[in-house]
């Protein structure tokens, strides 16, 4: 025997049903200060600044790139393994 069942909800009732919490409030005041942020490094000619606010995982805490240049190296040493050479370069 094979039932289906068909529940016709929104996202943000499914979300209440199961029991998790609503993060649009969360998500609204991120997005405010990210907005804030790049404003203000825009408004200064700071495009490096305005990088930052934009993409924060990039620029990691230190703000110094080290983290987009360990996801480049990463990616360089992925190809590199896929050629067959074992420096990346």
């Amino acid at each position: 025997m094979k039932v289906n069942i068909t529940v016709d909800m929104t996202p943000e009732e499914a979300r209440a049903v199961m029991g998790l919490p609503d993060v649009a409030p969360i998500q609204k005041q991120m997005m405010e200060e990210m907005q804030a942020r790049m404003k203000a490094a825009f408004d200064a000619g700071d495009p490096e600044g305005m990088m930052r606010a934009w993409m924060p995982l990039l620029y990691g805490t230190g703000g110094g790139g080290e983290a987009f240049q360990k996801f480049q190296k990463t990616l360089w040493d992925s190809a590199a393994a896929m050629m067959g050479k074992k420096d990346g370069r």
